[in-house]
């Protein structure tokens, strides 16, 4: 009889001669096993071959168990989480649901875990996502609810992990999930955490984000990691009736003669250095070409001297700041996140106008004592670079000041969707600061292609 086992996450099928084609295209013939080989998501693929060719096997492979679930607390979802869910089961249990932020991502990956019954892994990417998730999970279930990451090794039937842990253990816990939960999924094409997903058999796959698209395009790779996408619903859709009403004001702010003179002076210099040695930052290499090529001489030296000097000014334009200053008085009643693209900004930001700052580097204990201030009252603002972009449930803020960012649309629909959960009247604004005649002018028309800006 044909075995169909799972090792090291892969799926070998013995029994089977070296010219049997009937198997799917990713399976191929091992000379070291004497046997088929396919990597480990192909399980579902596999096993359908086979009984699709009434071929007798000996599933060895699946170690996931069929759950008895009760749900502790149960909420009425929304119209538009059951249609979520809906959609997800009329493609097997297999897909990417896209909704805003503070749309209610996670309750509708609570009804899939419900609806399959199945051995569930959860994958977030920061620790602050997975004790967010186990929060929930327990909320919703009761307990074990197991933890892989930050120093615990727990695995349970309902488990949470960060795509760092999943992807190093996969091969070792591929076979005992028959659900994966990719929360935040755009992170997981990638030659690293793509393992997160390659090295398991879970038939049934969920993806949760509220923006699919990558700057590099490899979205698409998510069809074979995840499955197709099966539900969508952007924030021009759901404004009103499920997320706070919003507005997005650009204002644009002007450097001094003396300042802008500066500017052009740093940036034909770096563009220069650019152009001499036939570096492209249109391209996928581009900046980490400038890096190596500005570490060989004084030249390149002085062209990344001259690059980081550009974007200070840009950055932090007196003028600005200025404005940063108005703001904050004008929405001194309200809760304000003031985004930056850099840790040196958003330091300078929290010195100038004496706000919390949140960074990579920020401690755990003072983050949550900033956060849990924020949400009480004792602090009306705080200043972060990037860490706030995703992952935090920050529902009593509504104003953003964005002083700075990347060029990635994601990134600007993420830091909208901050402000975005719905309580009561609340109507949000994301003021985006721009310097004119930088690059920040072109750099903000491309992270603004998206309909929540139109």
């Amino acid at each position: 009889m044909v075995a169909v086992r799972f090792v090291s996450g892969t799926i070998e099928i013995a029994g089977l001669s070296l010219d049997f084609h009937g198997l799917p295209t990713t399976c191929v013939w091992d000379p070291r096993a004497d046997c088929h080989r396919a990597p480990a998501f192909a399980y579902p693929d596999v096993v359908r071959a086979l009984a699709r060719q009434k071929i007798p096997y000996d599933d060895q492979a699946r170690r996931y168990e069929t759950l008895a679930i009760t749900q502790t607390a149960r909420r009425e979802p929304r119209p538009y989480q059951s249609a979520a869910l809906a959609a997800w089961r009329q493609q097997g249990g297999r897909g990417v649901v896209v909704l805003p932020t503070g749309a209610g991502k996670t309750l509708v990956a609570h009804l899939a875990i419900a609806d399959r019954c199945r051995s569930t892994l959860v994958i977030a990417p920061t620790l602050d996502l997975v004790a967010q998730w186990h929060e929930g999970l327990v909320a919703t279930f009761g307990g074990p609810v197991g933890v892989i990451g930050g120093g615990d090794y727990d695995v349970q039937p309902l488990t949470v992990t960060t795509y760092d842990s999943a992807y190093m253990h996969m091969e070792h816990l591929g076979a005992r999930f028959g659900l994966l939960v990719f929360d935040e999924c755009h992170h997981l094409p990638g030659s690293s955490y793509a393992l997160a997903a390659r090295l398991s058999l879970a038939p049934f796959r969920l993806g949760l984000t509220a923006t699919p698209e990558r700057g590099d395009g490899r979205e698409r790779d998510l069809d074979d990691l995840v499955g197709p996408l099966v539900y969508r619903k952007d924030i021009v859709e759901m404004t009103g009736d499920y997320l706070a009403e919003y507005e997005t004001v650009r204002v644009t702010v002007e450097l001094t003669a003396a300042e802008r003179e500066e500017y052009a002076a740093e940036r034909e210099i770096y563009r220069g250095f650019l152009g001499q040695n036939g570096i492209s930052m249109a391209r996928p290499s581009g900046w980490s070409d400038f890096v190596i090529r500005s570490s060989r001489g004084e030249d390149g030296r002085r062209a990344m001297a001259a690059y980081r000097r550009q974007r200070e000014i840009a950055f932090t334009a007196p003028a600005k700041l200025a404005y940063v200053e108005r703001l904050l008085h004008q929405h001194r009643n309200d809760r304000t996140i003031v985004f930056t693209q850099d840790n040196a900004t958003v330091y300078l930001v929290s010195r100038r106008f004496l706000l919390p700052a949140i960074t990579h580097r920020t401690r755990v204990s003072e983050r949550s004592e900033i956060l849990s201030g924020f949400a009480d009252g004792r602090y009306g603002a705080v200043a972060t670079s990037r860490v706030l972009n995703e992952g935090v449930d920050m529902p009593d803020a509504n104003i953003a000041v964005v002083m700075s960012g990347s060029g990635s649309v994601r990134e600007h629909v993420q830091r909208l969707g901050r402000l975005l959960r719905k309580r009561g009247a609340k109507r949000a604004v994301l003021y985006e600061l721009v310097t004119g005649g930088t690059s920040e002018a072109y750099t903000s028309d491309r992270r603004r292609q998206h309909v929540a800006y139109r």
